[in-house]
């Protein structure tokens, strides 16, 4: 099969974390040890998110005082070579050594008129006490908004419209390479009078993921995070997990914007648009979700729902 595996920003550095090189090496190795088991076979496209990276990339570049921060485009394209670095390494150490890996800096364009814009619901960074939150929102004039119990910083999140290097991704898969790409959701671009330029924002890495998954013909979409599947009730007494669920079913129960309702969303899409199978679920099971044992999986070949 023709794998797309997005791995979750949060799955690679887990909430609570410190943001260290050595605990983000130590994730992604969980990753790839899971990933390599589902390798032999298949053509895999890794994606991955960058939300705490990037956020961490943006709090050094506010510390620096002589020069102006750098944009989260550009903040994109670096954490897709870190994290694409750690991955290509990780994974490189478990399979075969001629096996060809790549990482692609992946621009994404988007439309300047997406009202994201002007309501910026993507977090990025790490979370924050309220009363901290509220101090870096005046002073840096963030948008903050609840995480759990604490805050983290929010960014525009517009919709991905088109992947700009998919063409050479493909003739990378074509020859047998593994490649880690979109991460982060892509960098995000635009044209202006003709010309591309980067833009501050931050893609949804699920939503591009889809995409990807979408043009590149994939067989299954895996978007791999720090849960085991989506819940009905989550956090209550009475949650339940999905273990089966049609795209129309499932958009019906509404999740939250800034952790499983983009997830569900791109799930959905994916499903509809082509017919096949997505599944969310957690990092560690990856082996189980190939297989059709774990996850939440998302397709139209059944209505309704059923649960675990």
């Amino acid at each position: 099969m023709r794998l797309v595996i997005a791995l979750g920003g949060n799955a690679l550095l887990r909430r609570g974390e410190a943001m260290t090189a050595e605990n983000q090496r130590d994730n992604v190795r969980v990753a790839c040890e899971q990933i390599a088991k589902v390798a032999a076979g298949n053509e895999l496209v890794i994606a991955h998110g960058n939300g705490p990276q990037v956020g961490l990339l943006a709090l050094q570049g506010a510390a620096y005082d002589t020069a102006n921060p750098y944009p989260l485009d550009v903040l994109g394209a670096e954490t897709e070579g870190m994290i694409g670095y750690m991955i290509e390494q990780e994974l490189g150490n478990l399979l075969p050594a001629e096996l060809p890996f790549a990482t692609i800096l992946t621009q994404v364009e988007v439309d300047g008129a997406d009202p994201a814009f002007q309501k910026p619901t993507k977090p990025i960074g790490p979370v924050y006490a309220p009363e901290e939150a509220e101090r870096l929102a005046r002073e840096k004039g963030w948008s903050i908004a609840p995480d759990g119990n604490q805050f983290r910083r929010v960014v525009a999140s517009p919709r991905p419209q088109r992947i700009i290097e998919i063409r050479p991704i493909q003739w990378l898969l074509e020859k047998g390479a593994v490649v880690i790409c979109a991460g982060g959701g892509g960098i995000p671009t635009l044209y202006e009078n003709g010309k591309l330029r980067g833009v501050e924002a931050v893609i949804d890495k699920d939503r591009c993921s889809a995409l990807l998954a979408e043009q590149l013909e994939s067989d299954l979409l895996v978007i791999a995070t720090d849960v085991d599947a989506a819940y009905v009730d989550w956090g209550k007494p009475t949650q339940k997990a999905i273990a089966q669920a049609h795209p129309d079913e499932l958009e019906r129960l509404g999740f939250a914007a800034g952790s499983m309702g983009p997830k569900v969303q791109a799930a959905c899409e994916f499903a509809r648009h082509t017919g096949k199978v997505a599944v969310i679920g957690s990092l560690p099971e990856i082996e189980a979700i190939v297989q059709g044992r774990a996850g939440t999986r998302v397709s139209t070949e059944r209505a309704g729902l059923t649960f675990r």
